[in-house]
């Protein structure tokens, strides 16, 4: 028998059983969203009171699991309903996500939301776990201007690349003491999968510790990324405790000779990225940073916030976002 015989069968039944997964996926979630859309038809039909409601869903769960088994308890037919609620046009349902992810997704408040994290999962092949996470860690509201786009290629922008704070719990040095940073940057290139999600849209890993050589001397850059969606260059330093002038010195020094030693006609300009674990915003409002628009600071956190804390750290640097923005236009 020779190898290519058996590698073509194989690639046969591979697809083939890809294409069955496929469709029973969409034959599930077509099941599902019509029995939701019979219980809110139900309901609509003067049978929404909350009393009443309960007790039609439990009689309604007990009829199904003793006719047809498991998956028809109470609460899975509450994510029925709510998966109709939250997707009344059945051609606006995307069957490449499975019904755990629109389980999750559909318990989000707002029609935006629904299809941001709906066009996140496809585009990133989130499995639900990782869905999940990037719900819990506020995703949507760290990118905020990129849910609000109708065109990722025509309007992707260097602000939409940037988070605030940026949310590293994968790393595994959640603790009382921060860790050094050749530390840090020994988890992150280890999880790098979870940080490049974390990253967003568009990056590729470059290198680490990338050597560069002038007349005069050497240079390491700790973290080189290349985003194709704005084709440029990103460059990652991680520093541990306060941000100084010298770290965003270095880093715009860095990103000038990047652009000057590595990249070619078709690149856009280098972007520099300092992520500390704390940013003294007088520095940012007086350094280099509010002028030079290829150059950034972002907060990291190694743990995973409560939403309460979480959604405070970003209204906080929405606020003197807006105030920096304010200012460059008066000045």
């Amino acid at each position: 028998m020779s190898q290519s015989l058996f590698d073509e069968i194989k690639s046969i039944i591979v697809e083939s059983r890809r294409q069955t997964l496929k469709s029973i996926n969409s034959v599930l979630l077509s099941t599902y969203w019509q029995i939701g859309k019979l219980i809110v038809q139900d309901e609509q039909n003067g049978n929404a009171r909350a009393e009443y409601g309960k007790a039609i869903l439990k009689n309604l769960s007990v009829q199904l699991t003793l006719e047809f088994g498991k998956g028809f308890d109470e609460r899975n037919l509450n994510n029925m309903r709510a998966f109709y609620s939250s997707f009344p046009i059945w051609n606006a349902v995307r069957t490449e996500l499975s019904w755990t992810h629109y389980r999750i997704i559909s318990r989000q408040e707002t029609s935006e939301k629904r299809s941001y994290y709906i066009n996140e999962a496809i585009q990133g092949n989130w499995n639900s776990r990782t869905l999940d996470r990037n719900i819990q860690s506020l995703y949507f509201e760290r990118n905020v201007k990129q849910a609000q786009k109708q065109s990722l290629a025509e309007s992707f922008s260097v602000n939409d690349l940037i988070k605030d704070p940026y949310i590293l719990e994968f790393a595994g040095l959640s603790g009382q003491n921060l860790p050094l940073e050749k530390d840090l940057e020994d988890a992150v290139t280890t999880h790098l999968q979870q940080f490049l999600m974390e990253l967003g849209k568009g990056f590729a890993f470059v290198a680490r510790q990338q050597h560069i050589v002038t007349d005069s001397s050497d240079y390491f850059i700790d973290l080189v990324f290349y985003n194709y969606y704005l084709k440029c260059f990103v460059l990652i330093d991680l520093k541990r405790g306060k941000l100084s002038h010298q770290d965003i010195g270095q880093m715009d020094m860095y990103r000038r000779m990047y652009d000057d030693l590595k990249t070619t006609d078709g690149d856009n300009p280098t972007i520099g990225l300092l992520l500390c674990s704390e940013k003294d915003e007088t520095i940012v409002k007086y350094s280099m940073l509010a002028e030079n628009r290829q150059l950034f600071a972002s907060k990291y956190l190694l743990y995973l916030p409560e939403e309460a804390e979480l959604k405070k750290l970003i209204e906080n640097d929405r606020q003197l976002h807006e105030l920096k923005k304010r200012e460059q236009k008066s000045g």
